[in-house]
């Protein structure tokens, strides 16, 4: 019980601290200004609906849920990094730090899904890079590579290297990542975020055991997706 307690708590991400105060400051003038007659443009009671519409959506985009996992044992477990949905489960040549042949599950967020990243495994970091790049949608196969992005790769425990990779989409302008190297890091903890529509590729040994399929909703930090050999 004292854990669905915990699921049900919702707060707003820091990454969102500034935007919705300055969004709400700005709302609040330009509601004042039609209010008190300056411009007759738009109906007020139109406009006041359309503000609260749109700062609804924004403080739905930036809501943090608190989650714990909820099991002691997470050795070669690997859980979702995101809420979203899977859009692709294949074998990659992955070139930017392995060399080889990977596992790759990639998560597609909605602009409507919560944008905090989780870590998907217990470990060290070993390295965190940034790349600049396109803003094409992200669920297309080439955003992967080509869009802007950040990797972070993690050495668990038992000394097998996963790679986790945020990639702006087609609206997202700004990826945070949290990371550094030499930091332990944990499930349960956030590993970054991702501004408006986005993607996470998680990358994973050839052999391991996938957990979900196509299509499949997911949800951050609560998903099992795979289970290392």
């Amino acid at each position: 019980m004292g854990r669905l307690k915990k699921l049900k708590k919702i707060r707003i991400h820091r990454e969102g601290t500034t935007t919705l105060a300055v969004s709400l400051l700005l709302l609040l003038i330009m509601n004042a200004f039609i209010y008190g007659g300056i411009t007759y443009k738009i109906p007020f009671y139109i406009f006041a609906i359309l503000s609260i519409a749109l700062y609804s959506l924004l403080v739905n985009f930036f809501r943090c849920p608190i989650r714990l996992f909820g099991e002691e044992d997470t050795e070669k477990i690997v859980v979702a990094p995101a809420d979203g949905k899977i859009v692709v489960i294949e074998e990659v040549d992955e070139n930017e730090y392995f060399h080889d042949r990977r596992l790759m599950i990639s998560i597609f967020m909605s602009i409507t899904n919560v944008h905090a990243n989780w870590y998907p495994v217990d470990g060290t970091i070993k390295k965190v890079a940034h790349q600049n790049g396109k803003f094409m949608k992200a669920w297309l196969p080439k955003a992967s590579t080509e869009n802007e992005r950040s990797m972070i790769v993690i050495e668990t425990p038992e000394g097998v290297e996963v790679m986790a990779r945020q990639i702006a989409g087609a609206m997202a302008r700004r990826i945070v990542t949290y990371s550094e190297v030499g930091e332990e890091c944990y499930i349960d903890e956030h590993m970054g975020f991702i501004k408006f529509g986005s993607r996470v590729d998680v990358y994973l040994p050839l052999g391991t055991k996938v957990l979900v399929e196509m299509g499949q909703t997911t949800t951050g930090n609560q998903t099992v997706i795979a289970k290392l050999k």
